[in-house]
């Protein structure tokens, strides 16, 4: 393949990773142009690119899924190459059939590799082709071959969407007389979410492990992967904390997983960049899935292995060749802190961001798109910022990540940073005890402690006095030096992270 050159990048994306993206499209020259619906005009990633366009009304629908208008945008912007992120359009061919037609350069893998991979029974088949391990299953889920496999592999069993993922159309079989009105379900579930209402079925793992590997591939047939994660800690089937390297990870074990994801990769012609999951049930890993696009939890990757995607994923869609990975050194991990109520059954919160503080320091990194003055609506993903801290060792990274949870600080929006620490700091954690299960298991249910609901309250009281100034890039805040105040000072930012204590009017 002949080398392209990409001199404006358009990002059909917003929040941090249209962020993420235009840094590293900054570093390597390229202008940058963005796209916003009307609740985001005055977003941080609108602000940072070169130039932008608005494309429509703040429903995803009409604005960041709507193909017609970002393809417009990308020709109105002078743009040659356009990249995706994650979630929206990252995962659709007719959104890369459609950038091609537009002679722009897609940051991404192929239309028919997408199709292929995003579709979760051609997925199992290529995986099987590739000799690679998957868990026990049959691809079509009529009643009758339903009965038949529940009855040799034993309940219970696991319906799964081909079409989709995030735990849509999915359901979990524990005895017989539940078989038929859950395929009903899960068939109807899966139509309405994708289009698509085609189930399948696997024996379903109780407490596995979720491990990813992060993959390269280039336009020369040369596929390369960049170590692994562990992606076990979900909730409701999204994760929450990220890891690399996996801990307790067997190097053999290690070795097979980062094998096969390989193999399936050179299988499907992959190119740019994509994630290959696995579970893995003690000593065995199964293929779960690909994910074809960048991953929102790859800067743990980045900092183990001190490289940057975004950066790799241009220099391959402009025909370079990928780089082979330098030795990975340390532990990062990473918290998605979200703008949820974690102690009433994590229900979306909303809000305006009046005050923030976001920790620094040594191995401390936060990608996000807020601010002060920041605007959290109903209509988009509720991620709020992403806080990744390395080390030279797990248990580094753990009080690192441990200690920048403390230092963060966010009035305004209820979010998950209080939770996230007390994770963190659990003993199951520092043991690694990892199974998707984690949360179901040790965190049942949640709820803030005496002291730290004391606190937020004293502190959002004297904040709206104009009693109280918030610590800035980690320094110690200063109030008054008595009772609760002073509590206040002596107090982690996180205790206050989980609270809306006031009435917005």
């Amino acid at each position: 393949m002949e080398k392209r050159r990409i001199t404006r990048l358009l990002v059909a994306n917003r929040g941090e990773i249209a962020l993420r993206i235009i840094r590293s499209a900054r570093v390597m020259g390229i202008r940058t142009a963005a796209v916003y619906s009307e609740a985001d005009a005055s977003a941080a990633h609108v602000a940072a690119a070169d130039d932008a366009r608005l494309i429509g009304p703040p429903e995803p629908a009409q604005s960041y899924l709507n193909i017609a208008a970002i393809i417009q945008a990308a020709k109105e912007l002078r743009a040659d190459a356009i990249h995706p992120g994650y979630g929206f359009l990252s995962e659709r061919p007719d959104f890369e059939r459609a950038a091609e037609a537009a002679g722009l350069i897609f940051i991404g893998p192929p239309a028919q590799v997408m199709a292929t991979l995003g579709d979760k029974v051609a997925a199992r088949r290529l995986a099987i082709e590739a000799g690679v391990p998957v868990v026990l299953g049959i691809d079509v889920a009529d009643p009758a071959s339903a009965r038949t496999f529940a009855d040799e592999a034993s309940f219970p069993i696991l319906i799964k969407a081909a079409a989709g993922g995030g735990g849509r159309g999915m359901r979990i079989v524990e005895s017989a007389q539940d078989l038929a009105g859950a395929l009903e379900a899960a068939s109807r579930e899966a139509k309405a979410a994708f289009g698509d209402g085609r189930i399948f079925l696997e024996r379903y793992l109780a407490r596995p492990r979720h491990i990813e590997v992060q993959i390269l591939g280039d336009h020369h047939g040369r596929v390369v992967a960049i170590g692994e994660r562990e992606c076990s800690i979900q909730r409701r089937y999204q994760k929450v904390i990220e890891e690399s390297p996996a801990p307790g990870l067997a190097a053999d074990l290690r070795s097979r997983i980062i094998d096969s994801a390989l193999r399936l990769a050179r299988t499907a012609g992959y190119r740019n960049a994509g994630t290959f999951e696995f579970l893995v049930d003690g000593g065995s890993f199964y293929f779960l899935e690909v994910n074809a696009r960048l991953q929102v939890e790859h800067p743990v990757t980045e900092l183990c292995f001190g490289r940057d995607l975004v950066c790799d994923q241009l220099e391959i869609a402009a025909g370079a060749r990928v780089a082979e990975p330098q030795t990975p050194r340390g532990c990062a991990i990473e918290c998605r802190i979200n703008a949820e109520d974690a102690a009433h059954d994590f229900r979306p919160a909303t809000g305006t961001v009046l005050e923030l503080n976001l920790p620094a320091g040594p191995g401390v990194r936060v990608d996000t798109h807020i601010a002060a003055g920041t605007t959290i609506s109903p209509y988009y993903d509720s991620l709020l910022a992403k806080l990744i801290c390395h080390g030279e060792n797990r248990d580094r990274a753990r009080a690192r990540i441990a200690a920048a949870l403390d230092e963060f600080f966010l009035l305004g929006v209820q979010n998950t940073a209080a939770f996230l620490r007390d994770v963190v700091l659990s003993e199951p954690f520092a043991r690694a005890d990892l199974s998707t299960q984690f949360l179901p298991q040790f965190f049942p249910q949640w709820a803030p402690a005496y002291d730290d609901l004391r606190i937020a309250l004293a502190a959002a009281a004297m904040t709206a006095q104009g009693a109280f100034e918030p610590a800035r890039a980690g320094a110690i805040g200063t109030a008054p030096a008595d009772g609760a105040a002073e509590a206040a000072v002596r107090s982690p930012w996180a205790r206050l992270g989980s609270f809306e204590l006031w009435s917005r009017r």
